[in-house]
């Protein structure tokens, strides 16, 4: 009989224990890490922002310059950030840094659960878990990256809690906003927007899609994905972006193999201080800014920043004109500087000239002890004996010349001696009508000269002062440019006009004193001995009272007969628009450089409001023009005209640029300071005034004949060819019209109906009798 087995049954009671352990210690688990959730809420594994914090995150944005055409000059800043719109980021960007750097953005909120399992499974070999949204949250509220794997976990958790909150007081897009606002790209490119300006020279929107991936492959580390450094790699990261892409249907298959192909274009354009447009302007700029930041607190009443707070500055430069202006300063300088060089070949106090050894001793031992190397040793507290053989001894350094930095071995005394044998340059543009300085040049290469020689520098302005004499002889004696003098020598005596001694000037060039001349002829020739007998019948204070009403500090200008003939050290601003005056019938406009500034916002802090004075009748403005225009009609402007130097032997030396060949009504005037240290052109057509100035740092440093140190030579060809350029571009309206004439003009200027009666009726002034 077969035996039956009865399975025995076991209670069910007997895993009841394996199950409540499970369920307790997940219980425990789903608690623990609620409570650690809770505790890193409330700040116990560090402070946490505060609403008001997430609601208005902290960043440091830089302050930014724009033209009046509306391109960036340049920024100000401790972190070069200038933060964009979401509507300002281009969709291929967008959608590079979703497939990138995290697939499911729009399907979290904040943490993603499914790469976040992936990434505890596989220990991080299959992808991180790191949202958008939590990289936004270590970038904006983690300051230091934790030393070990505990405070990782808890920073980690930290970023968590911050992620979710971001989430629910952000939207997707602005937290992608965010991110790409504040991701620190190198080279001083934080932000997409900066990054996009120096990897590629373009706004964001314009970024093509093969750019965009090259920006999001660099999310992953900057400083390793650098395209600076490593092209090769930072190529492939790109292709792996374009991969992802495809991966998450942004892009085809065909798209990504013809992207992947394509190679890699970089047009690297940094935004350090030294680089960039207008760098001398800036730094004016930073001066005006740092007075108006003292006088206009904010509401709260603590100061703006300059460098932190995100302001906005309007600037009256126009981009265009400014790059004419500075690579007219560039072709010519560079160009005029190889003719100075090999003059000074033979010279055996080289650089300098017409000084003997102890003098040039003494400018050498004058930069000693003005550069970085003394005050820096001194600071060290070394011996004078130390630092004075510290020049004395070869170092290797990089220093500036015209085809490029040179590295090279020489003592720092040898270098002092190298930089003080360049030419420097001066230059700026301004509407007469408005005050608007368009164009600021203050030197020829700001990294390696830092003296700006618009507003800071003062130099003898030589001839370019008489216009200030004959339109004082005008204004109050009515004269007429046909009005003829006589170019004989004159002598006004001592004890007269605060003369201590007789004063008798003489003409420049082979010194011919016969015969007479007209004003308009005499200034044209620039002679100086009518100008001599003009100001002995205004004297000097009127003539000061006029330099002062047209903008030009008269604190240094004695009074005395001899600033006639241009003594006085002025800036290249003052002289610019004083002449601007002229050209705007006698109504002085105060320049503007500034014409708004706003907040981050995009409210207005500052409006600029015109300063404006009648200084001249329109009368005597205008004649004074006409007078001007005989300088390039007749005098030393003519090679403004095309008509000077083609068969001289110093033609293509001393003329960049040249032919000109311009046609229209140009008044201007030149000027020619002692020994040639200083050269002068000042033009103007209707709405433009253009001054130059052309010399060296020290004095003693000059060509050795008039022939090339002349204004028409050191400094003409530069307004020349800048005005080429200009006229070349017809969206900048340059005007090549005539001045604009008043009605009622009493005072003649067309010489041809002249009358001999003028000059024979006895009922005019003795003023006039000469």
């Amino acid at each position: 009989m077969a035996r039956t087995t009865k399975k025995t049954k076991k209670p069910a009671h007997s895993n009841r224990k394996y199950i409540i352990g499970f369920w307790t210690l997940f219980g425990i688990g789903i608690l623990s890490a609620i409570l650690i959730f809770l505790l890193a809420g409330w700040g116990a594994f560090g402070k946490m922002p505060t609403f008001e914090e997430l609601e208005n995150p902290e960043t440091n944005l830089a302050t930014e310059i724009f033209s009046s055409d509306g391109k960036t000059l340049g920024k100000y800043y401790s972190e070069n950030r200038t933060p964009i719109k979401y509507e300002d980021l281009p969709e291929h960007l967008v959608q590079a840094l979703v497939a990138t750097e995290d697939e499911r953005y729009y399907q979290h909120a904040g943490i993603d659960a499914k790469g976040t399992v992936r990434a505890a499974v596989f220990l991080g070999t299959r992808g991180g878990a790191s949202t958008i949204t939590q990289q936004l949250a270590k970038q904006l509220f983690t300051a230091d990256v934790a030393q070990n794997d505990l405070q990782r976990v808890f920073q980690k958790v930290k970023e968590w809690v911050i992620s979710t909150r971001l989430e629910r007081q952000y939207t997707k897009e602005e937290i992608i906003t965010m991110y790409f606002n504040k991701y620190d790209f190198v080279y001083q490119a934080v932000g997409i927007r900066s990054a996009s300006k120096i990897y590629f020279d373009k706004e964001p929107r314009e970024l093509k899609i093969e750019e965009s991936a090259v920006l999001v492959g660099m999310l992953k580390n900057s400083a390793l994905y650098n395209p600076m450094r490593r092209p090769e790699l930072v190529k492939s990261r790109r292709n792996q972006v374009f991969e992802q892409m495809n991966r998450n249907g942004f892009i085809s298959e065909t798209e990504m193999d013809s992207l992947q192909k394509l190679p890699m274009k970089i047009e690297f354009t940094p935004e350090g201080h030294d680089e960039g447009m207008a760098t001398y302007f800036r730094v004016y700029l930073q001066g005006f800014m740092k007075n108006w930041i003292e006088e206009n607190p904010k509401p709260d009443g603590s100061e703006y920043s300059l460098y932190r707070d995100g302001l906005k500055i309007y600037t009256s430069i126009d981009s265009k004109m400014q790059e004419y202006a500075e690579n007219a300063v560039t072709k010519h300088i560079a160009h005029i500087q190889q003719e100075f060089d090999r003059q000074n070949e033979s010279n055996p106090t080289a650089p300098f000239r017409d000084i003997d050894k102890s003098e040039v001793d003494g400018i050498v031992e004058s930069a000693m002890k003005r550069s970085e190397r003394w005050r820096k040793m001194k600071a060290q507290d070394k011996s004078e004996e130390e630092i004075r053989k510290s020049f004395t001894e070869d170092a290797e350094m990089r220093v500036f010349s015209w085809k490029g930095t040179i590295d090279t071995v020489m003592t720092p005394r040898d270098s002092i001696l190298y930089y003080k044998s360049f030419l420097q340059a001066g230059m700026m543009s301004m509407a007469p009508q408005t005050g608007e300085v368009k164009a600021w040049v203050g030197g020829t290469n700001f990294k390696h000269f830092k003296y700006d020689h618009v507003k800071q520098g003062k130099r003898q302005v030589g001839s370019t002062f008489k216009p200030f004499v004959y339109a004082t002889a005008i204004d109050q004696l009515k004269f007429s440019p046909c009005d003829t003098l006589p170019k004989a020598r004159f002598t006004i005596e001592a004890g007269k006009h605060g003369n201590q001694n007789d004063w008798s000037p003489k003409n420049a060039g082979n010194g011919d004193y016969e015969g007479m001349l007209t004003l308009k002829d005499a200034l044209a020739q620039s002679v100086n001995t009518v100008t001599a007998r003009l100001i002995d019948k205004t004297g000097p204070g009127p003539v000061i009272d006029l330099a002062e009403k047209l903008g030009v500090d008269v604190s240094n200008i004695p009074k005395v007969p001899s600033i006639a003939l241009g003594v006085a050290d002025l800036s290249l601003f003052e002289m610019v628009s004083a002449f601007s005056t002229f050209a705007n019938q006698g109504v002085y406009v105060k320049p503007v450089v500034v014409n708004r500034i706003e907040d981050k916002n995009g409210t207005v802090l500052y409006q600029h409001v015109p300063e404006t004075r009648d200084v001249l009748s329109k009368e005597a403005a205008y004649v004074t023009v006409n007078l001007l225009e005989g300088v390039t009609q007749s005098g030393s402007g003519t090679r403004l005209r095309g008509s000077w130097g083609t068969n001289r032997i110093d033609y293509k030396r001393a003329m960049t640029g040249y032919p000109y060949d311009f046609t229209n009504p140009i008044a201007g005037k030149t000027g020619t300071t002692q020994n040639q240290s200083d050269g002068w052109f000042i033009g103007m057509v209707p709405n433009l005034a253009t001054g130059v100035w052309v010399g060296a740092e020290d004095r003693a440093v000059h060509f050795p004949s008039i022939t090339y140190g002349q204004g028409a030579a050191m400094a003409l060809p530069i307004w020349g060819m800048y005005m080429k350029d200009v006229y070349a571009d017809p969206e900048l309206d340059v005007s090549k019209e005539a001045f604009e004439k008043p009605e009622n003009l009493s005072i003649e200027v067309n010489c041809d109906n002249y009358g001999a009666a003028r000059k024979t009726d006895n009922s005019v002034p003795d003023e006039l009798d000469f």
